[in-house]
């Protein structure tokens, strides 16, 4: 049993409950985790369609089945709701909402900011409040705590208030969810005791740090090292174009050392939901203090610049046509293999210079059957030999598991690779590779 003036737990987790705000690619996995290790599990979240959709037992997330929803709504465990209020009933509320960037690349911590209001509203002594939502050092503090202190309970002392970072990798079989070590921390030692108890019930390795500031600066660390590494190799691979060098071959040799190497490979750009905001948050941070991290500002700027590499040796590709005259499919909206998640996806990036170049552009992605490019509403195309065939070009920009690359090398005229799925296969069409050194005349 659960009281509000000591923390006493008896028998089993099924007696505890826990309250997650956010039901997206964070919060619902998260949610069904504590599920199924007996807690109940009240998920709050302000969409009403997705509320109702989890309440018949049914997933809007690829990699969450339908069957995961039905079993944990029918276990009673799992109570999915649109009211804040519901959170009053939980020992803790683990916060799990957005934190995009703005249109100017500043942190939006809109979503934040109302979640931690609601629950302010709501807060009762006793609570453990747990942020899990990416963003900069010094949010937990100076955002979070502030908006909960509105409450007239003391952080710290009448509340506790906690920081541990998401690191989910949507479509890791080898690492799901459960199997990542946790990153906990709090504003004091017994925030920090309240939330490493919490986590420890649900993931067999749980690492403390020294404070919020550092578990926030964890997660930019663990980004920023993607990012940059990433965008290196992806500027490694125009300049092996240049050179008349094969990337992939290069990388692999390279992959031979034991020691002091570690792959990364290229690709269209950056996409999802943590590489390319998080270490935008602490560009955004370091200005306050004065500073300006090169690394990531360069990283950024080729990120940005390979769908726009990636059009033009296309328009080379299919010269003297121009581009304005052709018919590009871009196959794979999602931001890598095998989800459904097009958050951020180059692949996007792509198709909206086609359109500013004045191409008729589809797509085909088996997880995405519909997406807005800007305005325009536009629905994933079958993949037939005669559509194939009347295209100017295929730009492979996302190698899911099941891409159709037989169909592709034999129907359509022209496969722009960024991904090195077409290495050691063949068939009528002609090929090229990012970064496989082929002349693009």
């Amino acid at each position: 049993m659960y009281s509000t003036k000591e923390h006493i737990y008896e028998n089993s987790d099924e007696n505890r409950t826990v309250a997650i705000m956010g039901l997206g690619y964070v919060g619902l996995p998260l949610a069904l985790l504590f599920s199924k290790h007996g807690f109940r599990v009240i998920g709050i979240d302000p969409d009403s369609a997705k509320i109702a959709k989890l309440q018949n037992g049914g997933s809007y997330i690829h990699e969450v089945s339908d069957a995961d929803i039905r079993e944990a709504i029918a276990s009673e465990r799992f109570l999915p709701t649109s009211q804040y209020s519901a959170s009053q009933a939980a020992e803790a509320v683990i916060i799990c909402v957005p934190t995009p960037l703005t249109a100017y690349g500043t942190p939006d911590l809109s979503y934040l900011t109302l979640a931690a209001a609601q629950i302010g509203t709501q807060l009762r002594k006793g609570q453990l409040v747990v942020l899990e939502s990416s963003t900069y050092p010094g949010t937990t503090k100076e955002v979070l705590m502030p908006l909960l202190g509105k409450s007239g309970l003391r952080a710290g002392e009448d509340f506790h208030v906690a920081y541990s970072p998401e690191r989910v990798d949507p479509g890791n079989e080898r690492f799901p969810l459960q199997r990542i070590p946790k990153i906990v921390s709090g504003i004091s030692e017994r925030c920090l005791e309240r939330v490493s108890e919490l986590y420890r019930h649900v993931f067999p390795q749980v690492h403390p740090v020294s404070s919020t500031d550092a578990a926030e600066m964890t997660k930019i660390l663990e980004n920023a090292y993607r990012l940059i590494n990433i965008s290196f190799i992806n500027e490694m691979a125009i300049a092996c174009d240049k050179l008349g060098l094969d990337v992939w071959e290069v990388v692999t040799a390279a992959s031979t050392k034991p020691f002091g190497y570690h792959p990364f490979y290229p690709g269209p750009g950056i996409g999802g939901h943590c590489i390319p905001v998080d270490p935008s948050y602490l560009q955004w941070r370091l200005k306050k203090f004065g500073m300006d991290s090169e690394f990531i500002g360069i990283a950024n700027g080729i990120n940005h610049r390979m769908p726009l590499y990636i059009i033009q040796q296309l328009k080379q590709a299919i010269a003297p046509k121009p581009l304005a005259d052709s018919s590009i499919l871009v196959y794979g909206a999602a931001y890598k293999p095998d989800i459904a998640d097009y958050r951020e996806s180059a692949s996007i990036d792509l198709m909206e210079l086609l359109r500013l170049e004045g191409a008729k552009v589809y797509y085909h992605d088996p997880y995405v059957p519909k997406l807005k490019v800007g305005e325009l509403a536009m629905a994933s195309s079958e993949l037939t030999p005669e559509f194939l065939g009347s295209l100017d070009g295929v730009i492979i920009a996302t190698n899911h598991s099941v891409m159709p690359l037989d169909e592709l090398l034999e129907y359509a005229p022209l496969v722009y690779d960024s991904r090195n799925a077409t290495s050691g296969r063949s068939g009528r069409a002609a090929v090229i590779r990012l970064g496989g050194g082929e002349a693009v005349s």
